[in-house]
């Protein structure tokens, strides 16, 4: 009797720490929605999806993303953001382009690899910055601001990517509108976008609980404007 009696207290103690453990994914699971509405309701109005209509900035923000696709093939992602930039810097909308990206060893250069996809497009090296240190989405926006001396920018990503930058500009005083260019497909999508609504929620408490600041600030620089009129 007693070893039954232990073993129904057990099942007692599994359920309820079950039903915890649920409690507990679905209070999670609000948290993260509630965050990333707030992200979406504070930053959708600046979002744009037609090039043409982009509001004019005098630097175009353009975030590094791998050329190639893991499992082979050019990136589609990387392709829309390129050609989008050029055109953009073709229409006159934006001025100057900051690209912004990991280089996190010598064989993987995502700035570079921009530079070049630009170049291929007529893209005057002159109307080209190249930031090594845009580790992240994080790193990317502060070092605008803080580094480059931004003011103002347009960025340029997929709409899914953009309210995350917005919201980092808000927090570090850049002035910002978003550009959202095609956002193409490709396989395992659904877990990029898990993740984007995962790195809303954790941008949240970067800002506004640990203090986040970038992997590497350095020396400011300045941004080669040929014109400065916004």
């Amino acid at each position: 009797m007693p070893l039954e009696n232990g073993r129904r207290g057990l099942i007692r103690w599994g359920w309820r720490l079950l039903k915890w453990c649920l409690v507990g994914m679905i209070f999670m699971f609000a948290v993260v929605v509630a965050l990333n509405i707030w992200v979406f309701a504070k930053t959708a109005g600046r979002i744009h999806h037609d090039t043409l209509v982009c509001d004019a900035e005098p630097v175009g923000l353009v975030f590094g993303t791998a050329e190639g696709l893991r499992g082979g093939g050019h990136n589609p992602y990387f392709a829309a953001r390129m050609e989008a930039a050029a055109q953009l810097l073709r229409l006159g909308r934006v001025q100057h382009l900051l690209l912004s990206g990991d280089n996190r060893t010598r064989y993987y250069n995502e700035p570079v690899s921009m530079w070049r996809s630009l170049r291929a497009r007529n893209v005057d090296s002159d109307d080209m910055t190249l930031d090594y240190a845009g580790f992240s989405t994080f790193d990317s926006v502060v070092r605008a601001r803080r580094v480059f001396g931004a003011e103002h920018v347009l960025m340029i990503s997929q709409a899914w990517h953009l309210p995350r930058a917005l919201f980092i500009a808000d927090a570090v005083g850049l002035k910002a509108e978003g550009c959202a260019v095609p956002d193409g497909r490709v396989g395992g999508e659904w877990q990029l976008w898990l993740r984007e609504w995962l790195a809303r929620a954790a941008t949240v408490g970067d800002i506004y609980l640990w203090g986040r600041v970038p992997y590497f600030l350095g020396p400011p620089e300045t941004l080669p404007i040929r014109n400065n009129e916004k």
